[in-house]
């Protein structure tokens, strides 16, 4: 999950979590809640007689991550899943949601790649913080910030739903088909040249600083001069 602050963002997670949903079941599978797991963002999909299990994850800055465990030893929650499956803003039009499903193997390579960069960069990674990696920028080995990313390049979209509510296609279970990806509009968007820009707090400005420094956002000082 990530930047999520205020009433309006958290509302937008909601929907991102029941796009999950939907996407999944659109694709044939049962998706109901994973008992004796201890994570509610776990879920447990079967079809056909197959049967994993799914962390889901939302983006509302086309980056996701997953925290380590307190004593920093491994990922927290994603060697207990099969599979991630990650709703993201669609960076095209961002009233829309596109949802991956990602192989978790892959995703914990990704995050061991930018997690050793990171730190042979220099870069503060506290036990217990995540680490976010970008969905659909590139990956460049030279840079430790774009380590680990392009899974949602590598991996194509399973549904692209709109993000409403009430009487509409996503209430009455219709999936639009996904259109061609634009990774050019998804850098765009990401590197903040989208044309739906929203203004951020403080606090969202530090967070994302921390994502992308590799720090603790309490050591972030943001200065704002008129």
């Amino acid at each position: 999950m990530t930047n999520v602050g205020g009433p309006r963002k958290t509302r937008i997670r909601r929907l991102l979590v029941e796009a999950c949903t939907q996407a999944l079941e659109s694709e044939g599978w049962v998706v109901s809640r994973a008992s004796g797991v201890g994570n509610s963002r776990i879920r447990r999909i079967t079809k056909g007689g197959e049967d994993k299990l799914v962390a889901i994850r939302t983006s509302q800055d086309r980056w996701f991550g997953f925290p380590r465990t307190r004593d920093d030893a491994r990922w927290s929650t994603l060697p207990a899943v099969d599979a991630v499956a990650v709703a993201s803003l669609d960076p095209d039009e961002p009233a829309y949601t596109l949802v991956h499903l990602l192989d978790a193997n892959d995703v914990k390579r990704r995050l061991d790649r930018a997690y050793a960069a990171r730190r042979a960069a220099g870069h503060s990674i506290p036990p217990g913080r995540g680490v976010w990696i970008a969905l659909y920028e590139n990956e460049v080995p030279d840079q430790p910030r774009l380590v680990g990313a392009g899974a949602g390049l590598a991996t194509k979209p399973i549904a692209r739903l709109p993000l409403v509510r009430g009487d509409t296609p996503m209430a009455m279970g219709i999936v639009q088909p996904v259109r061609p990806f634009s990774p050019a509009a998804a850098m765009r968007a990401t590197t903040g040249d989208a044309d739906d820009y929203e203004p951020l707090t403080i606090a969202e400005a530090k967070s994302r600083l921390a994502r992308t420094l590799g720090v603790d956002p309490a050591t972030i000082k943001i200065t704002v001069e008129a």
